[in-house]
């Protein structure tokens, strides 16, 4: 069942960590929050392969539709099929620590001829038929092998251990895609309502100056310059309405549900937005560096390698099995040619054996093996500095993005309100005969992008704050935010 947590959100971290993991504690996904974790939840559960529905009814908030996207969308099903199977493997190689028990059963009847002196036999041969049963336990242990099990073991831990990373991150990727997409429906919504407020001025300018026409104040193409202002804001507003349906339809492919046209999401109107940065470029790298869950995936690769050439070193060494049988042997033979009795047999039989082998020559195999896994660790260590490369690159540009977008935003706050305050007092003098419709209209215009980009400034705001935690890999993973809100 759900946990219910306060209402109280205060940071947009916070909002996304708390929802998700409130709805998610069913899957892996919602409490896999560390490699080891998610491979060992992922060895067990098995994803629902029934898809989710929506209902419209209700509306949605960014964390539940997070976690319908987790259990739906496809990247998430593979990731989870590819650490279960990584962990199932890992279950395979740590089972050579055990004996392999075998229980077997031997029917037979045989004739066998046998020379025998004629003396003692008339035609020179004899003739035996043997009938016999032979149940048997059979036992074969690898006792040692200078380290190579444990190899096999341990490279088969850093994969399972680096799937987990891998699904992790996968998990984040659909998380932020997801917020991404509702983010820009908002944003549509957000343009939608701008839209319908720009036709309203408009509609607004245009009865001022249908107003002074009827009163022999303005002339015709002043009205006629107001109704085309209208005309183009509806014009807008039907491509703004067109994007908005757009942009739910995109919404419901990323979750991975049919696209219902009508899908709701709740706006967090009233959510804080972000304000400043909690910690440094340097900081935030670091952070990256620690916790990227493709970073510590791409360490694992390098463990598995040195696990791997760790194997490959012990096939220059001997193994030692131990193998052992314990029967009970039952038969009944009889003398065919000539004609005669034998006694009949149930007894015990058993044997034990330790075997060495050790491979003296094998035409440069275990040399080639050996090169092949050191190769294998420098491409791992040459892959990991390009991923670290890639992260540094990744956590500048969202730094310098989230950086921008808060300039941008309290830019665009300005700007709305000098326009607004702008267009009505252009809309006031204009009234009064004091400025003329062109004076309006460009007021008018200018409130209107002023109100796109707020919309805009906002959405990339939220969005670029949702970056910053993804590309320091603390997306969902409830740990200190990047960012602090207007609340703190």
């Amino acid at each position: 069942m759900p946990l219910h947590r306060s209402p109280v959100i205060e940071t947009l971290l916070i909002l996304l960590t708390a929802q998700y993991q409130q709805r998610a504690s069913g899957q892996c996904s919602g409490i896999a929050t560390n490699p080891v974790g998610a491979s060992s939840c992922a060895a067990y559960a098995i994803p629902d392969s029934g898809i989710a529905t929506l209902d419209l009814q209700h509306k949605y908030s960014l964390g539940e539709l997070i976690d319908i996207g987790e259990r739906n969308n496809p990247e998430t099903r593979a990731a989870w099929e590819r650490a279960k199977q990584q962990a199932k493997v890992l279950g395979i190689e740590k089972s050579e620590y055990f004996p392999v028990l075998a229980a077997a059963a031997l029917f037979g009847d045989q004739r066998v001829v046998q020379p025998f002196p004629k003396p003692l036999s008339p035609v020179g041969y004899s003739v035996v038929d043997l009938a016999l049963i032979q149940p048997q336990i059979e036992l074969q242990y690898l006792l040692f092998d200078f380290g190579g099990r444990r190899a096999r073991v341990d490279a088969a831990k850093a994969e399972a251990f680096a799937a987990g990373a891998l699904f992790i991150k996968t998990n984040q990727n659909v998380a932020f895609m997801i917020s991404a997409r509702y983010y820009a429906l908002l944003t549509a919504q957000e343009r939608l309502q701008a839209a319908r407020d720009t036709l309203t001025t408009a509609r607004t300018t245009q009865e001022a100056a249908e107003a002074r026409l009827a009163n022999g104040r303005a002339t015709l193409p002043d009205v006629l310059n107001a109704r085309a202002e209208a005309a183009q804001a509806t014009f807008d507003l039907e491509t703004a309405d067109g994007d908005e349906k757009i942009a739910r339809v995109t919404l419901a492919e990323v979750i991975g549900v049919k696209p219902p046209p009508d899908i709701s999401i709740d706006g967090e109107v009233n959510a804080p937005l972000p304000k400043a940065l909690t910690s440094s470029i340097e900081e935030l790298i670091s952070r990256a560096f620690a916790d990227r869950p493709d970073l510590v995936a791409q360490m694992l690769e390098i463990r598995k390698a040195d696990d791997e050439i760790r194997n490959a070193n012990s096939d220059y060494w001997p193994k030692m099995t131990l193998t052992a049988n314990a029967a009970q042997t039952s038969g009944w033979p009889s003398e065919v040619q000539p004609p005669g009795q034998l006694g009949q047999f149930s007894k015990p039989t058993w044997s034990v054996a330790a075997n060495v082998e050790w491979t003296v020559f094998d035409g440069g195999a275990r040399r080639n093996r050996k090169e092949l896994a050191e190769s294998g660790k420098r491409e791992a260590l040459a892959h990991y500095r390009d991923k670290q490369n890639q992260a540094e690159r990744e956590v500048w540009s969202s730094y310098i993005a989230f950086r921008t977008a808060l300039r941008q935003h309290e830019a665009a706050l300005a700007l709305l309100g000098a326009s607004d305050t702008s267009y009505s007092s252009s809309l006031e003098a204009y009234k009064f005969g004091v400025k003329n419709l062109v004076d309006v209209v460009t007021a008018e215009r200018q409130l209107a992008l002023a109100r796109l980009s707020m919309v805009a400034a906002r959405s990339q705001l939220l969005t670029e704050a949702v970056r910053l935690e993804s590309v320091t890999g603390h997306l969902l993973r409830g740990l200190p935010p990047a960012t602090t809100t207007q609340g703190k």
